[in-house]
């Protein structure tokens, strides 16, 4: 029984140790800002702490402990934003990022990968959820817009007048959505069905996707590298 309670622990410190290491490639100075940040955020702490508790033994035991505890905590919210800043750089650019991406969505979201392609590397990405059929995206702009314009057409026909068909590029130019900006740009668009038309609709879009081939989507590093620094932050 003791011996079975430091196991996710360890797997914590790992993951924390994996997500430093991808950050630090990226983001030379991240340790330099972490102490930085410790030490501003802790000292502002300590600061009000003797202002409230005083200068007495308890007052300066409860200060000590509440300014490092601010300091840790701040320390790691600026850590989890910057790597996974960090884990977005390191995948921008390659094939199936964005669906790495989409797969962050929490739950009233259905996210499937590759529902189109070309042999360029051209791919769109289906996600279903309140605001309707959402088409991302990615690989050369000209014509990754050529393929989801084919592509809405063909969702806009199961989904009906009802269902909203948004499209996505994902990239750097304009009208395009960057990587790193991907999910909040998704979950910020207006809700427009409802969960039960929500059900409805993948059973009408599995139909569509029963009669498409495989989709060649590769399964290395892209998805695995923004999932694991997502789950150290989480703990």
């Amino acid at each position: 029984m003791s011996n079975a309670t430091p196991a996710p622990a360890k797997g914590r410190i790992r993951q924390m140790r994996q997500a430093y290491t991808i950050t630090k490639r990226n983001d030379r100075n991240i340790g330099l800002i972490l102490l930085l940040t410790f030490l501003v955020f802790g000292g502002a702490a300590g600061a009000l702490g003797y202002l409230v508790f005083g200068t007495g033994t308890f007052g300066l035991i409860v200060t000590i402990l509440f300014s490092v505890l601010i300091g840790i905590l701040a320390s790691l919210i600026v850590f989890g934003r910057r790597a996974e800043k960090a884990a977005y750089a390191q995948v921008e650019g390659q094939t199936g990022a964005a669906a790495g991406a989409l797969q962050m969505l929490r739950r009233g979201w259905d996210v499937k990968p590759a529902v189109a392609f070309t042999k360029n590397q051209d791919i769109v990405h289906r996600v279903v959820g309140r605001p309707g059929i959402i088409l991302v995206g990615e690989g050369n702009p000209t014509r990754v817009k050529n393929l989801l314009a084919a592509e809405k057409k063909k969702h806009a026909r199961i989904g009906g007048e009802e269902v909203p068909v948004t499209d996505i590029v994902v990239g750097r130019g304009d009208g395009e959505v960057q990587l790193t900006k991907l999910l909040k740009h998704v979950q910020k668009l207006p809700k427009n069905i409802k969960p039960a038309q929500m059900t409805a609709l993948l059973y009408k879009l599995k139909a569509l996707d029963a009669m498409r081939p495989a989709a060649p989507m590769p399964r290395g590093p892209v998805p695995t590298s923004m999932k694991g620094s997502r789950k150290a932050m989480r703990g």
